[in-house]
């Protein structure tokens, strides 16, 4: 059995859904590592990670104006020291995932053919955020 650690750092837009899967394929095919589970974090607690579909785009946007009206900027938070963004980005955090696990079979992710793994970032300013990933497998 083999592990590979590593970090990743992923520029963000503003309020986005950036899909991340190549940075994860080619990091996944560099470390040897054939068969096994990666596991995938984000050090943030105002951004997520999921896994969604890659085909329509409307899906993304739909997921981001829901969760606008789910989580308004505007309202009754009581921690607002780094901005009107800042407590809604938590809660959208807590309501979606800092983690994902995906298999590897052959050297590739077991993704399926509408899917894709996404950063979202739901502060209204870009950001670096900073990715932890653990590979476990075989090499044959």
């Amino acid at each position: 059995m083999e592990q590979k650690l590593w970090s990743e750092t992923v520029g963000t837009r503003p309020k986005s859904i950036q899909n991340i899967s190549s940075v994860l394929e080619k990091t996944v095919a560099e470390s040897g590592i054939k068969n096994g589970l990666l596991s995938c974090f984000v050090q943030h607690t105002s951004a997520s990670l999921l896994i969604q579909e890659n085909a329509d785009p409307n899906v993304l946007r739909d997921l981001e104006a829901f969760f606008s009206k789910l989580v308004p900027e505007s309202g009754f938070y009581h921690h607002s020291d780094e901005g009107p963004d800042d407590m809604p980005a938590h809660i959208r955090s807590v309501l979606t995932q800092t983690s994902v696990q995906i298999p590897v079979v052959a050297g590739k992710l077991t993704l399926g053919i509408w899917q894709g793994v996404y950063l979202w970032e739901h502060r209204s300013s870009p950001h670096q955020r900073r990715l932890q990933c653990h590979m476990i497998g075989t090499t044959d």
